[in-house]
């Protein structure tokens, strides 16, 4: 087993960014301020997947959203963090909340501040659309951009790594 290998095989918990990552980083604002964003459902399907498989998912995000929350509440997504002004302290609790230690978490960001967070885990991952700072010091790019398989993309690698179908 590689070293890569070995460290996605210990991961227990997956936290992903939002806006970038399971969205292609748009969103759109009507004259009404109603706000809505585009989800892929091949990524709805890789994070129940992670679910089923025992690996805790959280979303950690800087902004709020009500078509965020709404998506990850269909997902069954466990920890839903919106508005987060320090999402190393956010993931802190959501991991102490579960036994997790931060060397056991996977963070999948795309843009300067999720690099706080990314460096603050046992395995950090941009989607390839993230910005080269975050590209340059993560363990990990995936080959499709956020809101266009990433995610999925991410929890095939992860379940791989602990040889779960996918």
């Amino acid at each position: 087993m590689s070293g890569a290998t070995e460290r996605l095989a210990g991961i227990r918990l997956v936290a992903f960014d939002v806006d970038g990552v399971f969205t292609d980083g748009r969103f759109y604002l009507s004259d009404d301020g109603v706000e809505s964003k585009t989800f892929h459902t091949q990524d709805g399907f890789g994070v129940r997947e992670l679910l089923r498989a025992g690996v805790a998912v959280a979303v950690i995000s800087g902004r709020r959203s009500g078509a965020v929350e709404r998506r990850m509440t269909e997902l069954r997504v466990p920890h839903i963090v919106q508005g987060c002004k320090d999402k190393v302290a956010a993931l802190e609790e959501i991991a102490g909340a579960t036994g997790i230690a931060a060397g056991e978490c996977a963070y999948v960001g795309d843009d300067i501040p999720d690099l706080p967070l990314l460096q603050h885990v046992g395995v950090s991952i941009a989607v390839a659309n993230g910005v080269e700072q975050v590209r340059a010091y993560c363990d990990y790019t995936t080959s499709a951009r956020g809101g266009f398989g990433a995610v999925r993309e991410v929890c095939e690698m992860v379940l791989s790594a602990k040889g779960e179908p996918s």
